[in-house]
């Protein structure tokens, strides 16, 4: 599969346009993102990840274009557990609601570009050390036996090494000031503790990248799909969670779903020499994990109360 020089440039040239506008446009000043305005920015970032696989499948035909979708859905699944850990994060530094879309626009721009990089390193890996496909399809599988074992989730931003170090660089201010990341003031620069939230979610999203990007190599070694599936899951990220952060309580099975996709891709990854599954299964496999681990979890918490247990709106 060969990709033109021009579609990198017009995708990556799209990706930025919707971002500055994002910023500059739809959230230049402060505000509680509304749950209609997460359900209709949630619609509109998955219309577009799933009208790019529509191109994908012109452009390249349906098997490259159901290994988009497989990575599409594999990201985005594993982005629910991204918003149960940020609202754990937000939760222990107390961020107002009004600037916490701030924190996940920049969060999202350094997950590309990290993402970016994790993505030419993982296939000039498998391009040049044929072994490496073992070490990521045992990774996989270890860590889907961990997210299945594993009781609560917890985070503890005091033992951040980066943030440790950035806290004895910069001298930072113990209160918000409004969604400014730094500030100067008595002819000094100083940083806010918007900042430390920032250094926290994205020091965690390398910790989720080392899961997903091997999970999506799973199912197709062509970075162009590595990276524009992972690229559409992630800018939807913000969205989602405005959307789901206050239910997120209701999604008792999901991680036995998502534990169930990295077992499955990391066995796929393992058995690749022997026998290769079909994308078509894949698909299927990763769409029916998601889907009984979602409806089972909503039928089982359908009585319980209302309340949000994260404070985002």
């Amino acid at each position: 599969m060969s990709v033109d020089l021009w579609i990198w440039t017009v995708f990556l040239g799209v990706i930025a346009f919707f971002l500055l506008l994002d910023l500059f446009v739809f959230h230049r000043e402060a505000h509680v993102v509304s749950m209609r305005e997460a359900a209709t920015w949630s619609a509109i970032w998955v219309a577009m990840g799933l009208a790019f696989g529509g191109l994908i499948w012109v452009w390249f035909g349906p098997t490259a274009a159901g290994e988009y979708l497989a990575g599409y859905l594999i990201e985005k699944s594993l982005s629910v557990d991204n918003v149960f850990v940020f609202a754990l994060i937000f939760s222990y530094f107390a961020v107002p609601a009004a600037y916490q879309h701030r924190v996940l626009f920049w969060g999202v721009v350094g997950a590309i570009l990290m993402r970016a990089a994790f993505i030419a390193a993982g296939a000039a890996l498998l391009e040049a050390f044929h072994w490496i496909i073992y070490v990521f399809g045992a990774l996989l599988v270890v860590t889907g036996v961990r997210m299945a074992t594993r009781r609560h989730e917890e985070v503890h931003p005091e033992q951040n090494p980066i943030l440790r170090l950035v806290r004895r660089l910069i001298p930072m201010l113990p209160e918000y000031r409004s969604q400014r990341f730094f500030i100067r003031e008595g002819g000094r620069l100083w940083a806010t503790p918007l900042l430390a939230v920032l250094i926290v979610v994205e020091t965690t999203d390398v910790i989720f990248a080392i899961d997903s990007i091997p999970a999506i190599f799973a199912v197709t070694r062509e970075p162009f799909l590595v990276f524009t599936s992972n690229a559409f899951a992630i800018l939807g990220l913000r969205a989602l969670y405005f959307l789901l952060a206050g239910m997120m309580h209701r999604f008792v099975y999901l991680k036995y779903g998502l534990a169930g996709i990295l077992v499955f891709v990391g066995a796929k990854m393992l058995l690749s020499d022997i026998y290769k599954v079909p994308i078509w299964i894949s698909l299927a496999v990763i769409s029916v994990l998601v889907g009984v681990s979602v409806v089972a979890s909503l039928r089982a918490t359908r009585k319980e109360p209302s309340e949000h247990v994260y404070e985002h709106s």
